[in-house]
């Protein structure tokens, strides 16, 4: 069988299955939230760009934001016949790509981000087994339903497994 590399953009999710590869491109402040079952070899990528939608009306794109893209993730994986308590999380990106005067939380998008994806995955009672979050640098995750496996790809250093 032939290996499909499926991409994942910025604000979008996908699924597949064992032995394809889902790969995002471009996490910086954003955070990448691979969902994977095992025993189903079925796995979930989602790219999420912003931490809370309750400051959004009209919203057009739900996967943009951690605690929408997360349910819907999940509810596409069921879908296919995973169960949700086999599920497992892998999660990179949240770095801090602008330096600003104010080092507050309001302009920390990484930070809040990353937090936002690990409140919602606690919510829906799926453990992280793993972490790339943080620094300054982008990144790149490649995620391979194969084995679950995700490399991460930062610029200027090279790639490593979570």
């Amino acid at each position: 069988m032939e290996i499909k590399e499926i991409k994942v953009g910025i604000a979008d999710m996908n699924t597949a299955g064992s032995p394809h590869r889902l790969i995002t491109i471009g996490l910086g402040s954003c955070v990448g939230i691979a969902l994977y079952d095992k025993v189903k070899g079925i796995g979930g990528l989602a790219h999420i760009m912003l931490p809370d939608s309750t400051q959004f009306s009209n919203i057009k794109n739900p996967v943009k934001f951690a605690d929408l893209a997360v349910p819907l993730l999940i509810k596409d994986l069921e879908k296919l016949g995973v169960n949700k308590r086999n599920l497992k999380a892998k999660i990179a990106g949240g770095a801090s790509m602008f330096n600003f005067s104010d080092k507050s939380m309001i302009m920390d998008i990484g930070n809040r981000n990353s937090a936002a994806v690990k409140k919602i995955l606690e919510k829906c009672s799926v453990p992280i087994l793993s972490e790339d979050l943080g620094g300054n640098k982008g990144r790149t995750m490649i995620f391979d339903t194969s084995q679950g496996g995700v490399k991460i790809r930062t610029v200027g250093m090279g790639i490593k497994e979570i």
